[in-house]
Order: structure tokens, then C-alpha cells, then sequence
């Protein structure tokens, strides 16, 4: 590279210093409507909502999240395996099927 201006950091700095630029400038454009005192109240179709912390349970959705992590994995894994090497792919999948019994079995 000949020129410092085409390293990554200074293309990086210079975007960002670009984008902010633009950024600053759409801000005097922006409408500005009164001040909203309902701002950060829930939204529920117009019924008034009790306000209060609400502790969802996330105990079913980890079992999802986990296994779309390990379907990722697999994808990733399996994409990148050489075309020759069968039993590598067997290894891989045995290990995803084990790993899904492992996720799903009832207690």
C-alpha cells in the first residue's frame, strides 16, 4: 500500500468522521414536535398499561437458542469440511444428534 489513506483504520476514521458529519447536519432537519411526557410508556394498542417491572421466564426459550447455536455450528462445521472426508462428517453429525438428545430429553 502506498498510501496511509488506504489502511483499514484511516478508511474506518474517515467514514466515521464522514458519517457523523451527516449525522450532525440531518439533526438540524429533524422535526421537533412538543415535549411528550408519555414518551417512554408502554405501547398496548391505546389501553392504558400498568406500569411495573414484568420477569419474563426464559427457561423454554434457551432450549431453542441453544439449538439454533448448535444447528449454526454444524452448518459452519459442515460447510467447511473437505468433500473427501466422510467420516469426519459422520463424527460431526453424531456428535450434533447426541447433543439434541442431550437438549430435548424430558427429566
Amino acid at each position: 500500500m502506498n498510501s496511509w489513506l488506504l489502511t483499514p483504520p484511516a478508511v474506518f476514521a474517515l467514514l466515521l468522521l464522514v458519517v457523523g458529519l451527516l449525522s450532525w447536519l440531518a439533526s438540524g432537519l429533524a422535526a421537533k414536535g412538543a415535549p411528550n411526557q408519555d414518551k417512554g410508556a408502554p405501547y398496548a394498542c391505546g389501553q392504558d398499561v400498568p406500569t411495573g417491572r414484568i420477569q419474563p421466564n426464559y427457561n423454554d426459550f434457551f432450549h431453542f437458542a441453544f439449538l439454533f447455536t448448535i444447528l449454526e455450528v454444524v452448518t459452519l462445521l459442515l460447510g467447511t469440511v473437505a468433500a473427501n472426508s466422510f467420516w469426519l462428517t459422520m463424527v460431526i453429525l453424531a456428535i450434533v444428534i447426541l447433543a439434541l438428545i442431550i437438549l430435548f430429553r424430558k427429566d
